[in-house]
C-alpha cells in the first residue's frame, strides 16, 4: 500500500503495475504522448497523490524517470515553493506534450519565478516551453490573487508580440492568457479588451483568431459581469 513514506522506486513499480495497453492507444487519439507511457488516468494519478503527498525530492526522482504518469504525479505532488528556477527550467525544457505543460503550468507559476521566466520562456522557440509561458500567465490570472493588477496589464505586449505564432498549442495558449487577464478585474479587463480588438483587425491570420476570440468572451455578459462591469 502506498503512502507518505513510499519511495520513487516503489511509486514507479506501482504505477508499472496498472498499466494499460487499451488506454494507452486511447490516450493517443487525444492528441497525448504516449511513447513512455502506461495509460493510467490522471483521475488515477490524482488517487495516488493523495496517498503519497507532497516530497519535492521525491517529485525529482519521479520526474526524472522520464515515465509519464511518474511526471505528472510529480506535478501533483511537488512543493512548488521548494523548485528553484533552474529546476523549472529543467523541467519546462522537457516537455514534449501539451498535457505535461497544462499539468505543470500551475506548478511552476506558484513557485514565484514567474516575473522572470514568463518572459523567458515566452522567448524560446521550442513549441511547448513558449506554451508553458502563456500557460503560466493564463493560471496565474486567475489563481494569484494577491499580485498586482498591474503586473498582468504589463504582460499583454508579450501577449501581441507572440499573438502571430500559427503553432496551435503556441496560438490556443496565447488566447487563453489574454481571456484570464482580461477576466482578473476591470483593471485588467479594459487593457485586455482594448488589444483583443486591435488584434481582432490584424491582417495576420492568427492574431485575428485570438483576438476575435477574445473580444467574444471578454465582451460577453458573463465575463463583464465577472468583473464588476455589469450588474
Amino acid at each position: 500500500m502506498l503512502s507518505s513514506s513510499s519511495s520513487a522506486e516503489q511509486i514507479i513499480a506501482h504505477l508499472q503495475s496498472m498499466r494499460s495497453q487499451e488506454n494507452i492507444a486511447g490516450m493517443a487519439r487525444f492528441g497525448i504522448v504516449t511513447d513512455h507511457a502506461l495509460g493510467i488516468s490522471n483521475a488515477e494519478l490524482r488517487k495516488i497523490a493523495r496517498l503519497v503527498r507532497r516530497n519535492h525530492e521525491r517529485a525529482l526522482a519521479l520526474f526524472e524517470s522520464g515515465i509519464r504518469e511518474a511526471r505528472l504525479l510529480a506535478a501533483y505532488t511537488e512543493e512548488p515553493k521548494k523548485i528553484s528556477a533552474d529546476q523549472a527550467r529543467r523541467y519546462a525544457h522537457q516537455f514534449q506534450s501539451w498535457e505535461m505543460v497544462d499539468g505543470w503550468a500551475d506548478v511552476l507559476a506558484s513557485a514565484g519565478h514567474g516575473p522572470l521566466l514568463i518572459p523567458e520562456f515566452a522567448a524560446d522557440e521550442r513549441e511547448f516551453v513558449r506554451r508553458m509561458g502563456f500557460s503560466m500567465i493564463a493560471w496565474s490570472a486567475v489563481h494569484l490573487k494577491k499580485d498586482p493588477d498591474e503586473r498582468f496589464v504589463a504582460l499583454l505586449p508579450l501577449i501581441e508580440e507572440h499573438a502571430g505564432d500559427p503553432r496551435n498549442f503556441v496560438k490556443k495558449a496565447v488566447n487563453w492568457a489574454l481571456r484570464q487577464i482580461g477576466k482578473r478585474s476591470a483593471a485588467c479587463h479594459g487593457p485586455a479588451l482594448a488589444l483583443s480588438e486591435r488584434l481582432s483587425t490584424s491582417p495576420d491570420k492568427t492574431a485575428r483568431w485570438i483576438g476575435k476570440d477574445a473580444v467574444r468572451e471578454l465582451k460577453g455578459r458573463i465575463a463583464m459581469k465577472r468583473v464588476g462591469l455589469e450588474d
